[in-house]
């Protein structure tokens, strides 16, 4: 019989890098996008990798603090993508 937490462990370790992976990938697409909107997509992207990462390292060390904290991480990643997806779209963000 497979060890049913041990097996968790590993599974979450393997989530945790390949997330971290795919962050190192958008950091690149941040830095050599061809465009802005490209770097605001890879922006928004590395914050979702940013909310997996809280998530199951909350999972790993079971505390609930970190979801809360990722709760957080993704409102603030939120507010930021659609306030610079309208600055780079109209020119300004606030409009009277």
């Amino acid at each position: 019989m497979v060890d049913e937490a041990a097996l968790a462990a590993t599974t979450i370790d393997a989530a945790l890098i390949v997330v971290a992976a795919l962050c190192l990938l958008c950091t690149y697409r941040v830095v050599r996008g061809p465009t802005i909107p490209d770097r605001v997509v890879a922006l928004d992207a590395i914050a979702t990798n940013v909310v997996a990462i809280a998530v199951l390292f909350a999972l790993k060390t079971d505390r609930g603090l970190f979801v809360t904290v990722s709760l957080v991480l993704a409102i603030i990643g939120f507010l930021s993508t659609v306030t610079v997806a309208k600055y780079v779209t109209e020119g300004d963000i606030i409009t009277r």
